[in-house]
């Protein structure tokens, strides 16, 4: 498969994430599943308030993405959304976006579902857009809240938050985009049906053939058909469902801590599913240099990756301190209990 570019040279002029405040040690689930026996995957997890959504989330990281874009959102061909926890089932979250940052009428809307890379397929999907001519500006939105059964693996580290990003012509941009690579087959990992309220998982392929042959295999793509190796990249980041499997899978592309380190940021937050490379990206552009060169590589269970080459440029020390930074979202937390976190997600059911 050849390296997707677009037409014309393309880039991310704005970006923003948001975080939600609320954090959930994982300890306090351990305390209430496991009478605190077993050790656990995360330090802690986000936790949206109970007047929080991928909705609400989207406008702020939306808002801050213009911010340092400092662009019209009527210029705005497109506002995409990929999220796996939209919070409708028929009426997209994209319109409600759209509506909110001042982008309607004349513009594409559309909400993207690909597990936890749909974030990146609407970033893939922006580059195009742009890239074709179709449009000047478009926004790509990876966005999710906290969702595992309760007691499940998944519970430990289903965070909240998310990244919106702006795409633009190169000339314009903070970071230019080099190319795209994916990389998907039918692997049964991790689903939900219709109707169910929370996912379901078959943890023996979570590892392989899932995550690893999915990211390894779109990284070293992209790596070669760009001519590049782990050393010419400043930063990676990848899809971060625990703590380990970003690690390992760095190191068997032969990628550095000091590489992946800035990006990693699960431990503080859980896994943001759509969001997570993608809000691991922000924090890495929240202390690039110009000249930088950054991959990203997300995951989506079912299963898929999306790799992403980028180089800085001289516009983004100015952009950076236009919006609250990646780090500052994190730092601004307030602790909850499990019982907190049962009312605010919704968890017990009134009859």
């Amino acid at each position: 498969m050849a390296l997707m570019k677009s037409n014309k040279p393309v880039g991310i002029i704005g970006y923003g994430a948001y975080v939600p405040r609320y954090r959930l040690p994982a300890s306090e689930v351990s305390r209430v599943w496991t009478d605190g026996a077993e050790g656990t995957p995360i330090k802690e997890k986000s936790v949206p308030g109970l007047d929080e959504d991928v909705a609400t989330m989207s406008i702020e990281a939306a808002r801050n993405a213009l911010h340092r874009a400092q662009i019209d959102p009527q210029d705005l061909g497109a506002v995409w959304v990929g999220s796996e926890s939209h919070p409708y089932a028929v009426k997209p979250t994209s319109t409600i976006v759209a509506e909110a940052i001042g982008a309607v009428p004349f513009t594409q809307a559309a909400d993207m579902q690909f597990a936890c890379k749909a974030g990146s397929e609407a970033l893939q999907a922006a580059a195009g857009f742009v890239g074709s001519g179709m449009a000047k500006y478009a926004m790509a939105i990876g966005m999710d809240t906290a969702q595992g059964r309760p007691g499940d693996a998944l519970e430990y580290t289903a965070g909240a938050g998310g990244a919106a990003y702006i795409l633009g012509d190169a000339d314009e941009a903070l970071a230019v985009l080099e190319g795209s690579m994916s990389y998907v087959t039918d692997t049964p990992d991790f689903w939900r049906r219709q109707y169910a309220h929370y996912p379901e998982h078959a943890s023996r392929f979570t590892g392989e053939p899932a995550y690893f042959k999915h990211v390894v295999s779109a990284a070293e793509q992209i790596m070669e058909e760009l001519g590049a190796k782990p050393e010419d990249y400043t930063y990676v980041v990848f899809h971060q469902p625990n703590v380990k499997f970003p690690q390992r899978a760095a190191q068997m592309l032969g990628f550095k801590p000091e590489q992946y380190k800035v990006g990693l940021l699960v431990n503080d937050i859980g896994n943001t599913y759509a969001g997570s490379s993608l809000i691991g990206l922000t924090a890495i552009l929240d202390v690039a240099k110009p000249g930088d060169r950054i991959l990203e590589v997300s995951f989506g269970s079912g299963a898929g990756s999306d790799a992403f080459s980028l180089r800085t440029t001289d516009k983004i020390t100015d952009r950076q301190g236009r919006a609250p930074k990646t780090r500052e979202y994190i730092a601004r937390r307030t602790q909850i209990d499990y019982a907190t976190y049962v009312r605010y997600r919704k968890k017990l059911t009134m009859v």
